[in-house]
């Protein structure tokens, strides 16, 4: 029996894998256009960074406010990198910068990580934000190191070619960035199962008991946390190889920390997985989301509200949830329950956003006239039907979902219980 379970869970990991390296390969390949060539490389720069996060958050509970720090620097390291070699005839291939990236990432989380995990909780959290401002704050002081407003540009086809290719078409850097979110995400994968992994793991859920048997839970949270700097690093060499350019404003700054937090936890700490759903819905959101409406942080902030309220373990336990229930075969019953929720939902939402959109165009808009497109339909913002239509759609749409919803929860109540007698059971027959 043990024996087939563990050629089932290896054969599971071949798939699991296999599909990753199968759809980075292949999504250039469907989606070929310049835009998504490179949104598919943020997307895979950003999995590097926002699971180099969880390492902190998910698996050692060090809310961190700084994050952006570590990605900024390597993006700064990367850039300092191709013009060095490039100035100096030095014959480094591109392919190599991205570690340079990681090790400044990781050398430079060696101190002020040791200073930062030596405390822990709230603590912690509030020595991550002040050494993220005192870091954006040395930048600013230091224009000629770190370029000021106008940021530090690089030719990444500077270097010399590495079997022909140049690293000049935006494909060719999707696949080094393919190839790094590939390695790296297998590595801190692997990083979990490690002793030291298990031992952040324990640290997270009871330092005092871990303490007790005798390990250090300082030095356990600050061996990861140097580890984390390095993947961290990784992903800001990418990001600065990608866009070619360096910005301390952007690349340091405490936004950029925040929504590496925001987006981790919308795609769900608990689970590997769950970072790199929220580092997709990162790209999705600044580069789509942002170019559909202006109010795009607005949606965003009710999107993050609604699941901190609804699901705090992120869309990555809403699969795992769904996937649980499918196991035991009580999925189906919930299809028209989903259809309703997503009906109703749209609904409140058209009419919600209809009075964001209003809003947003008196206040922003208003030199362009009174009249706001929206979804092919014109609106007055002088009128009063456009405010009520929307107010009513919202209304509606509101109490709908609602009734909705409380079948939803009774039916999922009643299919959970179910689940659990069933587990009993079988838990007696064995």
């Amino acid at each position: 029996m043990g024996t087939i379970t563990q050629r089932k869970g290896l054969s599971g990991r071949v798939l699991t894998w296999g599909g990753f390296a199968l759809a980075l390969v292949l999504a250039p390949l469907l989606l070929s256009s310049s835009l998504w060539l490179n949104i598919l490389s943020q997307m895979g720069y950003l999995i590097i960074i926002c699971l180099s996060y969880n390492m902190k958050l998910g698996q050692g509970g060090m809310l961190s406010f700084g994050h952006a720090v570590y990605t900024g620097l390597g993006s700064f390291a990367a850039v300092i990198a191709i013009t060095y070699f490039s100035r100096h005839g030095i014959g480094v291939p591109l392919v190599l910068v991205p570690l340079v990236g990681g090790l400044v990432g990781a050398l430079v989380a060696v101190p002020l990580g040791y200073v930062s995990t030596k405390k822990a909780g709230t603590t912690f959290a509030m020595i991550s934000l002040g050494i993220g401002e005192l870091v954006v704050a040395i930048a600013i002081m230091l224009p000629d190191v770190f370029g000021g407003d106008g940021g530090i540009s690089i030719n990444r086809t500077d270097g010399p070619p590495l079997l022909g290719v140049t690293f000049g078409p935006q494909i060719q850097v999707y696949y080094l960035i393919a190839a790094y979110c590939f390695v790296c995400t297998a590595l801190m994968f692997a990083f979990t199962g490690t002793p030291l992994g298990r031992m952040l793991n324990a640290v997270r859920d009871n330092p005092e008991r871990v303490a007790f048997i005798g390990f250090n839970t300082q030095l356990v949270r600050w061996y990861a946390f140097i580890i984390s700097g390095f993947f961290a690093g990784i992903g800001g060499a990418l990001a600065a190889i990608n866009f070619e350019i360096f910005n301390s404003a952007d690349a340091l700054s405490g936004l950029k920390s925040g929504a590496y937090l925001l987006f981790t936890f919308l795609g769900g700490v608990t689970f590997f997985f769950g970072p790199i759903i929220g580092a997709v819905l990162m790209v999705l959101a600044s580069v789509l989301l942002s170019e559909l409406t202006s109010a795009w942080l607005l949606y965003l902030g009710l999107v993050f509200l609604l699941m901190v309220m609804y699901a705090p373990g992120g869309v990555a336990s809403l699969v795992m949830i769904n996937v649980r229930m499918a196991r035991f075969g009580k999925l189906r019953r919930f299809w028209g329950l989903y259809g309703g929720l997503l009906l109703t939902g749209l609904v409140m939402m058209l009419g919600v956003a209809a009075l964001v959109e209003m809003i947003y165009h008196r206040q922003l808009n208003a030199g362009a006239g009174p009249v706001t497109h929206y979804l092919g339909l014109a609106l007055d913002t002088r009128a009063a039907l456009p405010w009520l239509g929307a107010a009513a759609l919202a209304l509606v749409g509101w109490g709908l979902l609602e009734g909705v919803r409380r079948r939803f929860a009774r039916a999922w109540g009643a299919a959970q219980e179910e689940i659990e007698t069933e587990m009993h059971a079988r838990g007696q027959q064995a």
